[in-house]
């Protein structure tokens, strides 16, 4: 028939409307760079569909194939991240399943580079006008860059992941809830080149509600005596009625003291300290304490500038102290000062806030602590993860040390998600929830009554405790152990107090003056309430 003739691979004749497709040689200028286009978007939007009406048609067939067989794929991920995201989390932390992610992923970017390569020879760009052939060029290779590049760069993020997980979490079992709740031990401490493992100046147990993901933060002060190892613990060998030898046996000595001595009490246990210490916190809270995550207080600066900072309205001064001048807690000039108010801390002043002890009591200094805790968490938002996910996961493995077993990793970042949002409930075991005069050889019934109390109240909160937060001590009308002051949104930043009880304006050089000037009991007094903190 006049106008049409046989294809070259023996297809049925091909119409005036798609001969030009693959056949273009004697098309209008208009027609070729309207086609160069098409073939464009074609590659972009269903790889394979170019050669399908271009170029090979077995190629085609077999990109589309695979091009389907992805939507479907990511269609049914839908489909169980709806139903079941803790399993799909699951799915892409897991060491092996991950692995077949990455081969995937790089598989599919080399196979659309393919395309865009054989696409380029498809568009036969010495045919086009001479002043649109740069800019086909340029446009094809924006798109390979745009598709295959970014899946490249995904594999590269999921084998970053992967590379985290396995150097923070371990390979051991997954551990099941303990009267419907997770209990995790945050441990902070130092490991510096002049100690045996870390010895952790912060112990924070994070309870957390397996169906709901509600949250209560409970901190134990790191100068803690007596303290009782959980039933079954091997330590209990050794010091059967708590760890009981006077003034050297505060509770964040204990792994120290088991790494040195005790470590063949925990035969193929990767740190032998860390469970000990553990099990210490569980038996002092009278609660079963599965895991632990332990993070190196130096290394944390670092997760911190990888955050991007943390926001928080701090309630008080808080001095950046100078070296130790001795062994009596003494210390040189502060190197610095950090202001009262709402203000964007970088990892190295974040640091500080957290650790700073002068001026203040251990109990101020875990109230910064906790507030530091809920602001990360608060900021580790689906949004600031992607944005910054290699930075953070690279500080992550400079960072923390965990037993929780990275099978169960997924499920408990669903647990994170669905808690995210919602109150959480703090506890500090000592002033100001329990007595002034709490001592650091405390009464163990007591803090597990309160406990118990704080975690009941967690998992329903009842109508009392919805109206307003309770004040913290003992004997409580309803028993949650949170005061205000830590619960309920700071004074704006203009009523924080910026004079001093001699009624001079507070400054970082008034600070200093007071300071070289030894009048520490006007210091005593600008510093009173720097525990007070609220993420924002």
């Amino acid at each position: 028939m006049y106008g049409q003739q046989t294809a070259p691979d023996g297809a049925p004749p091909r119409s005036r409307l798609t001969e030009p497709l693959r056949h273009p040689e004697q098309a209008p200028e208009s027609l070729r760079t309207r086609r160069a286009i098409a073939l464009l978007a074609l590659t972009l939007v269903l790889p394979g569909s170019a050669q399908l009406v271009a170029g090979s048609r077995r190629l085609g067939r077999r990109a589309v194939a695979v091009t389907c067989g992805v939507w479907a794929a990511l269609l049914i991920a839908l489909v169980v991240g709806l139903i079941n995201r803790g399993l799909l989390l699951t799915l892409v932390t897991d060491p092996i399943s991950s692995a077949v992610l990455i081969g995937v992923l790089l598989a599919l970017a080399a196979g659309w580079a393919f395309l865009w390569v054989d696409t380029l020879r498809l568009m036969r760009v010495p045919l086009l006008a001479r002043r649109l052939r740069p800019i086909a060029v340029v446009a094809l290779v924006a798109c390979l860059v745009a598709t295959s590049g970014t899946l490249a760069y995904a594999a590269y993020l999921t084998n970053v992941a992967r590379g985290a997980v396995g150097s923070i979490f371990s390979a051991g079992p997954a551990i099941a809830p303990v009267d419907g709740r997770y209990n995790f031990l945050i441990m902070g401490g130092d490991a510096g080149a002049d100690r045996t493992g870390r010895r952790p100046d912060s112990l924070s147990v994070l309870s957390v509600d397996a169906s709901t993901g509600r949250t209560a933060l409970i901190s134990v002060p790191r100068n803690l005596q007596n303290a009782q190892f959980a039933d079954g613990s091997p330590m209990r060998t050794v010091y059967p009625d708590g760890y009981n030898c006077g003034n050297d046996c505060l509770i964040n000595a204990i792994n120290t003291e088991v790494t040195q001595k005790y470590a063949n009490l925990y035969p193929g246990v990767r740190d032998p300290g860390a469970q000990a210490t553990m099990e210490a916190v569980s038996g002092t809270l009278g609660i079963k304490v599965q895991a632990y995550v332990l993070v190196d207080m130096d290394g944390f600066a670092q997760l911190v500038d990888a955050l991007g900072g943390i926001r928080v309205d701090a309630g008080g001064w808080v001095p950046m102290s100078g070296a130790a001048l001795d062994d009596s807690g003494d210390h040189a000039q502060p190197v610095g000062w950090i202001s009262p108010g709402p203000q964007t801390l970088d990892g190295f002043h974040a640091l500080w806030y957290g650790r700073s002890r002068e001026f203040a009591s251990d109990y101020d200094r875990i109230a910064r602590q906790q507030c530091i805790q809920q602001a990360m968490i608060k900021q580790l938002n689906p949004a600031t993860v992607v944005a910054k996910f290699e930075s953070i996961a690279n500080a992550g493995t400079k960072v923390v040390e965990s037993n929780i077993s990275a099978s169960q990793l997924g499920s408990f970042v669903d647990l994170a998600m669905k808690g995210k949002g919602q109150p959480v409930t703090r506890l500090v075991i000592g002033p100001p929830d329990f007595d002034a005069s709490f001592p650091t050889y405390p009464d163990f019934g007591q803090i597990h009554q309160k406990v118990q109390a704080v975690l009941a109240a967690n998992a329903s909160p009842s109508p009392k405790a919805a109206g307003g937060p309770s004040r913290g001590g003992v004997g409580l009308a309803v028993p949650v152990a949170i005061p205000a002051r830590l619960v309920t949104a700071q004074a704006p930043a203009n009523q924080y107090n910026f004079v001093g009880p001699d009624g001079v304006p507070v400054n970082a050089a008034r600070l200093d003056y007071l300071f070289k000037t030894g009048q520490n009991q006007t210091l005593d007094a600008i510093m009173a309430g720097n525990g007070q903190c609220t993420p924002l």
